[in-house]
């Protein structure tokens, strides 16, 4: 039978040529790995639409939503689309089709080599699970015309967001005069070159007889593996060290992370092709449980399953990429059943949902409506913080009807009182909860080795929320940190160094080991002489092609402004701020430093205009609204700033900056008596923000106004305890 089907695969990869072109007929060595492949996600994440392709029905289905409708039907053996939206119609031709399961999505070319991804995406999952159906990607919003995530605006292009993890080989080749891709891959959908090169030679030079797979002598007489004696809870590493660098290839896709070159290269390390995104939120819980669509680098690199060396092999067939066993049985590989795979500690019938591993220590998200993803930090349930931190449990997940009051007593009874946080693990969540922390317990944080070096470098790149200047003798020992994240996220935060600092240690990091340091620490030091001329313009050529990468969107161009504008060539700043309007109007940080820049020179009939056509292009912008709202101040125009700083609240609810120049605001036109009744039962909502407690007490003081004096110094009292 295994020879019938190497022979059938063999015969149909003869028959895609396209598909294995650069793969060097990897099947006639290795049937076996190409048919797990071929059962993989990533064997279709991209496809030509074919009837087997394609999963939609568009046997002239409709869906509709808000003010969108869209008919789906087959013409001339072509799969089309009608499309209504806000009293527009245009008719739309399927380019390709976009992943299989549990979501399949379609795309659509607009123009100028661009590839959109449609609004409606078919629901692949079985109708009793609730599939077979087109649904809109955002359910619960109209996202029309004028928004940054409209399907035609750039945050839903699939040549910059989404095609270097779809297609092997991928250059997005991004013109920017042109404002056009003439992307080009070299297969299609995720095949062997994604994870292990092109390997010309490997295929010229190595026959079918040596490939076979006996060890040699040598390494059968070495022991390596997990470990798992019968007295041991858990398994443990035998033999040599692992190296972390095998999941690097994995972490180019499955991360949240900005490009620094035009498509990457699975031998090449991930952090000379990326910036990981570290935490934050919205991004994560306090606690570094998942929150957006993260993917799995930042929770992975949280988890104790990490620093004990397990990577994501262990757990994932490297070429199904499905998980190596079913139930419990994975977890059991390495977790000892007769501690683990028992009543006693479950606390649930093993055969039940309470019972699986995976429901209590990785709990799910659902994203784009129907794609539940597990979070791989590996956690621990801890409803007992969910209320002080706002942070999810997975005993509250499934007992929805319950509180998490509830849920803690009952893992009190089971497994005893939790064990208390540790100081650096409170911090880090308080830190995480409220944005802030008293420069003391920041750095205490910051230097803590009881924490991952994903969540030290994460509390580093929060430090401009907790103090506004560092000094050389600050950052030093994270400069010869062994730790890359710790060095990259010091190369973010050196606009906090006075500019004779930097030249210090800082300026070590442009001849750092990766790319991604060398050009955060470039940003920071343009214009500055670091005695490493040779060094410093290899670091701002990488800087210039990260920029240039990313300049289909909004983000780029700003990112190319503020290069330009520190190297003093204010004219292209500009332009390139203006470039970052015309490709993304609806990214409001472009309008906000173009508006700075106009004001630096005093061109200030420039500034006002460009705040208010940002406003127009994004009326539902905080960040727009409150530079109005400061733009109101400076023209000497009070009772209009305390609009704009309201409706800057209003859009952004969460935001205590804009809620402190707002109450500001109304005590300056005289009103602040009902600043004071506003701000009383807001300063809960943000967490006993220390300034707004300050302001409180200050107007109660002004007001004489003993009963709210006393409530603003009882928040102080629970902010301390806290």
């Amino acid at each position: 039978m295994r020879n019938q089907l190497s022979a059938l695969l063999l015969m149909l990869i003869a028959n895609a040529a396209p598909t294995f072109a650069s793969d060097n007929n990897c099947v006639a060595c290795h049937a076996e790995q190409v048919a797990s492949w071929q059962e993989s996600d990533h064997a279709k994440a991209m496809e030509l639409p074919t009837e087997q392709s394609v999963l939609g029905d568009f046997d002239n289905t409709t869906a509709e939503h808000f003010s969108q409708k869209a008919r789906f039907y087959r013409s001339n053996g072509r799969f089309k689309i009608d499309f209504e939206e806000q009293g527009d119609k245009s008719q739309y031709q399927v380019a390709y089709t976009f992943g299989h399961y549990p979501l399949q999505q379609y795309l659509i070319e607009t123009g100028n080599g661009k590839l959109q991804v449609f609004p409606f995406a078919w629901d692949s999952r079985p109708q009793p699970q609730g599939g077979q159906r087109w649904y809109p990607i955002y359910p619960d919003e109209d996202i029309q015309s004028a928004d940054r995530l409209h399907w035609l605006q750039p945050m839903q292009n699939w040549n910059g967001m989404c095609a270097d993890c779809h297609s092997d080989g991928l250059k997005r080749n991004y013109s920017i005069p042109d404002n056009r891709f003439d992307s080009t891959w070299d297969n299609i959908n995720v095949g062997c070159q994604s994870c292990h090169g092109k390997m010309p030679e490997h295929g010229n030079s190595i026959s079918k007889e040596d490939s076979a797979t006996t060890p040699h002598s040598e390494a059968a007489a070495d022991v390596t593996g997990w470990m798992l004696n019968p007295g041991d809870a858990v398994a443990h590493w035998l033999g040599k060290k692992r190296d972390p660098a095998l999941m690097d290839t994995c972490f180019s896709c499955h991360s949240l992370r900005s490009p620094l070159t035009d498509g990457f290269e699975p031998s090449t390390p991930y952090l000379d092709q990326f910036s990981p995104t570290l935490l934050a939120q919205p991004l994560y819980h306090a606690d570094g449980q998942i929150k957006d669509e993260v993917y799995v680098y930042g929770s992975f690199l949280q988890s104790k399953m990490y620093q004990a060396g397990v990577d994501c092999m262990d757990c994932h067939n490297p070429h199904s990429m499905k998980v190596k066993d079913t139930g419990n049985g994975l977890c059991l590989q390495c977790h000892n059943p007769t501690v683990y795979q028992q009543e006693s500690h479950t606390h649930h019938p093993l055969d039940s949902a309470g019972g699986q591993c995976v429901n209590c220590h990785m709990p799910s998200t659902t994203y784009m409506g129907v794609d539940a993803r597990r979070d791989h930090s590996f956690k621990i349930p801890a409803p007992h913080l969910s209320g002080r931190y706002d942070t999810p449990n997975a005993c509250s997940n499934c007992h929805q009807d319950k509180s998490n009051q509830w849920a803690s007593e009952a893992v009190a009874r089971w497994h005893g009182n939790p064990e208390p946080l540790s100081n650096a693990e409170r911090l880090f969540m308080t830190l995480q909860h409220s944005g802030n922390l008293p420069p003391a317990d920041h750095f205490q944080l910051i230097n803590s080795t009881d924490l991952s070096e994903i969540k030290r470098a994460s509390a580093i790149a929060l430090l401009p929320n907790s103090l506004n200047k560092l000094a050389d003798a600050d950052i030093q020992p994270w400069v010869e940190s062994q730790e890359p994240l710790i060095r990259l996220a010091t190369a973010k935060i050196g606009h906090l160094l006075p500019e004779e600092e930097r030249q210090k240690s800082f300026a070590r990091l442009i001849k750092d080991r990766y790319r991604a340091v060398r050009v955060a620490a470039a940003l920071n030091l343009i214009g500055l002489n670091t005695g490493t001329q040779e060094l410093q313009q290899r670091a701002f050529s990488e800087l210039t092609e990260a920029n240039a990468v990313a300049s289909w969107r909004g983000e780029g161009n700003l990112n190319r402004s503020l290069m330009l504008s520190r190297q003093g060539k204010a004219e292209e700043s500009i332009r390139a701020m203006q470039n970052a309007i015309e490709v993304d109007p609806h990214f409001d940080a472009s309008y906000i430093n173009l508006s700075d820049t106009y004001r630096n020179l005093e061109q200030y009939d420039k500034e006002r205009n460009t705040l208010a056509q940002g406003l127009k292009n994004n009326p539902r912008s905080g960040a727009l609204h409150y530079a109005q709202g400061l733009l109101d101040i400076r023209s000497g125009d009070k009772s209009t700033s305390v609009k704009s700083f309201r409706e800057a609240i209003r859009h952004e609810p969460g935001n205590e900056r804009y809620a402190y120049l707002y109450f500001l605001a109304l005590d300056s036109i005289g009103q602040t008596n009902k600043a004071l009744r506003e701000l009383k039962p807001l300063v809960t909502r943000y967490s006993n923000n220390t300034q707004l407690i300050q302001l409180g007490l200050n107007f109660s003081q002004k007001l004489q106004d003993r009963q709210s004096f006393q409530f603003f110094v009882l928040q102080a009292q629970k902010r301390s305890e806290h």
